[in-house]
C-alpha cells in the first residue's frame, strides 16, 4: 500500500479550496492517513519552492539613499557646497558634493550589513514542524513543509503553515492576523457556510499560534500562498524605528548643525566687516561647516550596534533588535527561572518516599514511579530518544531504572484522558484503563497541591513533612496518586471530577544540578551592581537550595513559599529591602508580570526569562524578554527580546557585559570623531580674528580628506574595542543617562581637542617663521612665501592626522591606563592607523594629490615634530586619567 501518488494535482501557483470536504480535499492534495513520503515531499519541495514569505517590505535602495541625503550632517555640507558654488569655487563645491555622496554611501552599505546581520541570525533559531512522513512523526524545518504535508501541532506551537484539522483540536492565537487578543478554537470538522476564511473554525494560518490542545492538520498552503504570504505582499515598505541611541545622536547632530551654522554666519559677518575679501570670508564660513560636520558618526554606531550582536550570537545569546545590545548595558535586575537556566535541566529520579516508609516495599516503589511514569506525555522518537517535558522524561528513564520500563505505546492506547498539567494549579493526571479492569486516575503534580485533594488527611500531614525534608536537600518533590474509578464508570469529562478523593502513592525526588558555571556568574553579578531574583515554578525550599548552592542571596535571601498571594503593596515591600535577593516560588505566569511591573515602577532596568506560553506577557512587559531557545516554545521566543541557544544563565551575564561594552564603545568613538573638531575649527579662528594677517592654516579639501579619508577606519577599529577592565565592576548606568554628556565634550573638545589645536598651530607656525614670515606677509600664489605657506599648511594637515593617532589611542580606555589593556590588543585599530598614515603620505609627497590638495612635501624636521604628536596628545589625556583615578580612589 502506498501512501501517496507521485504528485498533487494542483498546479504551482494555485492553493486548493481548504473547505471542500476533507475526502476530497485529500484526494486533491494526494495525501493518505500516513502523510507524504520523503521522497514525495522533496518532490513536492523542487515544484513549489520553501515555505518562506519573500522580504518584500525591505526599503528600497533609492529611499534609504535619499534618507541618508537628507539628514543633519548631510545638509550642513549641502549648505557649504552651495556656498562654494556661490563664491566660484566650483572645484570645492563639486568636492563637498562628493564627499556627501560617498559617506551617503557609505551610511547605507553599513545600514544594510547590519540588517542583514540581525537577518541572518535565523540560521540560529531553525523554525522546526512536527509532521508526519513515512507513516512517522518526524521534526523537519518549517521551511521544507509542501502542500499535502500532514503537521501535527501542541500547545505552545507556532502553526508554520495554512492547514486544515483533520483530527482534534486546539485554541489558537491569531491576533498576528486579527488583532483580537483572545484565543480562538480550532477543531476538525465541517466549516461554516459564508464565513470569512479567518474565522472558518477549522483552518489554521501560518504565523500563529498554538496556545492550548493537539490537533493534526493538513497543508493547504505554503510560502507566499499563505494568509501571511498574501498580507506581506501587500506591504510596499516598513519603516525601521531608530533606536534610543540612534535618535540622542540625531539630537546631537542638529545641535551641531546648529552651532555651526551660527558660528559661520557669525564669523562670516565679522570677517567682512574686519575688511577681509568675501571670496575669503565664504572660504572660512565653509571651513567651519566642513569642520563641525562628524560625517561618519552614524554608520559608525549603526556597526557598532551590528557587531554587537553578531559577537552575542556567537556566544549563544541572540538579539533580536539592535537597539537592545544599547538597554543590556543598563540592565540592573535579572529575573531568572531555575531549571534549565540555573541548573542542567539534566533532570534524574534520585529519591522516592511511600506513605509508612519503614515498612515500605519493592512493590510500593515500583507502583510509584511507574504510575509516575504512565501520567506523563513524553513521546520517542524515530532515533530512540525521548522526546518532551525535562522532568516528564526523568521520570520515564527512573521508571526504567528500577525496572520497570514503560511501554510508551500502551500507554497512548489505554489512556482514556489527558488533562494536560496546568500552571495555576500546579497538576496533571490521567485516566487509564488497562485491559479489563476498571479506569484508573493518575494525578502528580506539586505536593501541595495533590495533598490537599487526598482522602486521608493524616497521611497529608506525613507526606507534607516528608517533601519539605526532600526540598531542603534541593530536590524537585512531585507527589503522585490514584483513584480507581467504579467498574463501568464514565470517564470524568471535566479535571475537577478526576482530581479528587485521591490515594496518595508516595514522593519522587528528582534533582537537577547547578550548571557549574552559574556560580561564577552570579558573583560576577553582584561585582556588577545587579541583583539576581528567581522566579520559579518549584517548590520554595528546593529552589532557596539551589540558589545558596550558586551564591544567589548575598547577603540576604528571602523566599516567598507562595508567590501567588503576595499582593502590591507586599511585593513592592519586599523589592526595596536593601541587600535582598528573593525567591518567587510557587509562581504563575502572572506573577512574572506582575514583578516585572513592580520591577519597572520601581525604575529598574529588568532582564526576565522564560520559555511557556504564558510568559509572553511577562517577557513583552519586561525591558528584556529572554526566552530560552532549546526549550522554550515559538510563542516565548517571538515574544522576547533576546533568546539564548544554550539555555544558560551564565549567558545572560555574559550578553549584559558585551552591551556595557558596546554602549562605551559608542561613546570612545564619539569622543574620537568631536575631538579633531576643535583642531579643525581653531585654524579658521585664527584666520578670521587676526583679520586675514595670519593666512588660512587649514583648507576646506584638507579637511575633507581628515574627515573621510583618516578618519572613518580607526573610529570603525574602536567600535570592536575589547572590554575596557573593571567594566563589570561598576554599577549599572541609570538608563536616563545620556550617550553623550558633559565629561565626555570636556574631554573631547576641551582637552583632547584644544592639546591637538595648540600642538597642529605650532607645526604652523613653526615652518612660517622659520622661513622668515611676519604677520601680514603675502604667502599668495607668485609670491616667495607661497611654498612655504604651502609646507605651513600640509604641516597642519599632517598634525591633525597624527594628533588622531594619538586621540585613537588615548580613546581606547575611559577610565583605565592603557597598559592595562595593552598596545597591541586591537589589530583593527593598528591597521587603521596604518591606513591613515599611508594615506596622508601619499597626499602630502606624490605630485598629483599635491596638486589637488594644495599639499607640499615636509622637511625633516617638520616630520618629526609632528612624529612628536601622539605621544603628546595620548600622554596628556593619560595624566588625566591617572589624576582622575587617583582622585576617586583618595
Amino acid at each position: 500500500m502506498t501512501e501517496t501518488s507521485t504528485g498533487p494535482g494542483l498546479t504551482p501557483g494555485t492553493t486548493p479550496d481548504p473547505l471542500e470536504p476533507l475526502p476530497l480535499l485529500r484526494r486533491e492534495l494526494h495525501t493518505g492517513p500516513l502523510g507524504l513520503s520523503s521522497r514525495e515531499a522533496d518532490r513536492r519541495l523542487a515544484v513549489y519552492g520553501p515555505n518562506e514569505v519573500r522580504a518584500t517590505a525591505r526599503t528600497s535602495l533609492v529611499r534609504e539613499l535619499l534618507r541618508q541625503l537628507v539628514h543633519p550632517l548631510a545638509l550642513l555640507l549641502w549648505a557649504a557646497a552651495g556656498l562654494a558654488f556661490a563664491a566660484a569655487i566650483d572645484v570645492l563645491g563639486w568636492a563637498i558634493i562628493a564627499v556627501v555622496l560617498v559617506n551617503a554611501g557609505f551610511a547605507l552599505v553599513q545600514e544594510r550589513q547590519a540588517e542583514k546581520a540581525v537577518e541572518t541570525l535565523a540560521r540560529y533559531l531553525p523554525a522546526q514542524a512536527e509532521v508526519l512522513r513515512d507513516g512517522q512523526p518526524q521534526h523537519v524545518p518549517a521551511r521544507d513543509l509542501v502542500p499535502g504535508d500532514l503537521v501535527l501541532l501542541e500547545e505552545g506551537a507556532r502553526i508554520p503553515a495554512d492547514a486544515r484539522l483533520t483530527e482534534g483540536g486546539i485554541e489558537a492565537d491569531l491576533s498576528m492576523l486579527t488583532g483580537e487578543s483572545t484565543p480562538v478554537e480550532r477543531l476538525a470538522g465541517p466549516g461554516l457556510q459564508g464565513a470569512p476564511l479567518l474565522q472558518e473554525p477549522n483552518l489554521v494560518f501560518s504565523g500563529t499560534t498554538a496556545t492550548e490542545g493537539q490537533a493534526q492538520a493538513i497543508v493547504f498552503a505554503t510560502g507566499d500562498h499563505t494568509e501571511l504570504g498574501r498580507i506581506a505582499a501587500l506591504s510596499q515598505q516598513t519603516r525601521r524605528e531608530p533606536s534610543p541611541l540612534e535618535r540622542q545622536v540625531k539630537k546631537v547632530a542638529w545641535l551641531i548643525a546648529a552651532v555651526a551654522v551660527t558660528m559661520g554666519a557669525v564669523f562670516l559677518v565679522t570677517g567682512v566687516a574686519v575688511g577681509l575679501p568675501l571670496t575669503d570670508s565664504l572660504m572660512f564660513a565653509i571651513g567651519l561647516l566642513v569642520a563641525n560636520v562628524p560625517e561618519g558618526l552614524l554608520p559608525t554606531i549603526t556597526l557598532a550596534l551590528a557587531v554587537g550582536v553578531r559577537v552575542l550570537a556567537r556566544q549563544g545569546a541572540v538579539i533580536k533588535r539592535l537597539s537592545a545590545v544599547e538597554t543590556l548595558g543598563s540592565t540592573n535586575v535579572i529575573c531568572t527561572d531555575k531549571t534549565g537556566t540555573l541548573t542542567r535541566n539534566e533532570m534524574r529520579l534520585h529519591s522516592t518516599w511511600t506513605p509508612a516508609q519503614a515498612g515500605a516495599t519493592a512493590a510500593q516503589t515500583t507502583a510509584l514511579v511507574r504510575a509516575a511514569a504512565e501520567c506523563t506525555t513524553v513521546a520517542r522518537e524515530s532515533d530512540g530518544q525521548l522526546h518532551g517535558d525535562p522532568t516528564e522524561i526523568a521520570l520515564v528513564e527512573g521508571a526504567a531504572e528500577h525496572g520497570t520500563p514503560p511501554d510508551l505505546a500502551e500507554r497512548d492506547t489505554a489512556r482514556r484522558a489527558c488533562f494536560r498539567f496546568d500552571p495555576r494549579l500546579r497538576l496533571m493526571s490521567v485516566v487509564q484503563q488497562t485491559g479489563q479492569g476498571p479506569p484508573r486516575v493518575i494525578v502528580k503534580g506539586a505536593p501541595e497541591a495533590v495533598l490537599a485533594r487526598l482522602a486521608d488527611a493524616p497521611r497529608a500531614a506525613e507526606a507534607k513533612a516528608a517533601a519539605g525534608a526532600l526540598a531542603e536537600d534541593g530536590m524537585r518533590v512531585l507527589a503522585v496518586a490514584v483513584r480507581e474509578l467504579a467498574p463501568g464508570a464514565p470517564v470524568p469529562a471535566q479535571r475537577q471530577d478526576a482530581e479528587r478523593d485521591l490515594l496518595l502513592l508516595g514522593l519522587v525526588g528528582l534533582y537537577d544540578p547547578p550548571r557549574p558555571e552559574v556560580a561564577a556568574a552570579v558573583a560576577r553579578c553582584h561585582e556588577a551592581g545587579l541583583t539576581v531574583h528567581i522566579v520559579t515554578g518549584d517548590n520554595g525550599a528546593t529552589a532557596a537550595a539551589v540558589a545558596r548552592s550558586v551564591g544567589i542571596g548575598v547577603p540576604a535571601l528571602h523566599v516567598v513559599a507562595q508567590s501567588e498571594t503576595v499582593d502590591d503593596h507586599e511585593l513592592d515591600h519586599l523589592l526595596r529591602l536593601p541587600g535582598t535577593e528573593i525567591v518567587f516560588a510557587r509562581s504563575s505566569p502572572e506573577t512574572k508580570l506582575k514583578v516585572a511591573d513592580a520591577l519597572r515602577a520601581h525604575g529598574q532596568v529588568v532582564a526576565m526569562t522564560g520559555d511557556g506560553v504564558n510568559d509572553a506577557p511577562a517577557l513583552h512587559r519586561a525591558h528584556i524578554g529572554v526566552a530560552m531557545g532549546r526549550s522554550g516554545t515559538d510563542v516565548a521566543r517571538e515574544a522576547s527580546t533576546m533568546v539564548l541557544t544554550d539555555d544558560n544563565f551564565a549567558t545572560i551575564v555574559t550578553a549584559v557585559e558585551s552591551g556595557r561594552r558596546v554602549y562605551d564603545n559608542v561613546r570612545k568613538f564619539i569622543v574620537y570623531i568631536f575631538a579633531h573638531l576643535t583642531p579643525e575649527v581653531v585654524p579658521f579662528l585664527v584666520f578670521a580674528l587676526s583679520a586675514g594677517t595670519i593666512p588660512l592654516p587649514l583648507t576646506v579639501l584638507q579637511i575633507l580628506a581628515i574627515d573621510l579619508g583618516t578618519e572613518t577606519l580607526p573610529a570603525l577599529a574602536l567600535g570592536r574595542e575589547r572590554a575596557e577592565p573593571g567594566i563589570m565592576s561598576r554599577p549599572p548606568r541609570p538608563s536616563t543617562q545620556g550617550v553623550i554628556n558633559k565629561d565626555m565634550l570636556v574631554r573631547s573638545w576641551g582637552w583632547l581637542g584644544s592639546v591637538s589645536a595648540v600642538l597642529v598651530m605650532t607645526a604652523f607656525f613653526y615652518v612660517l617663521w622659520r622661513a622668515g614670515w611676519h604677520p601680514g606677509d603675502p604667502t599668495g600664489p607668485g609670491t616667495p612665501l607661497h611654498h612655504t605657506y604651502l609646507t605651513a599648511t600640509t604641516a597642519t594637515f599632517a598634525g591633525i592626522v597624527t594628533c588622531q593617532v594619538g586621540t585613537a589611542v588615548a580613546t581606547r580606555t575611559d577610565h583605565a591606563a592603557l597598559r592595562d589593556i595593552g598596545f597591541f590588543t586591537n589589530p583593527l585599530l593598528l591597521a587603521g592607523i596604518a591606513f591613515e598614515l599611508a594615506f596622508t603620505a601619499a597626499l602630502v609627497y606624490v605630485p598629483v594629490l599635491q596638486h589637488l590638495f594644495g599639499t607640499a612635501a615636509l622637511p625633516p624636521d617638520v616630520v618629526l615634530l609632528i612624529a612628536a604628536f601622539p605621544p603628546l596628545v595620548w600622554g596628556t589625556d593619560e595624566l588625566r586619567r591617572w589624576a582622575r583615578r587617583h582622585r576617586s580612589r583618595t
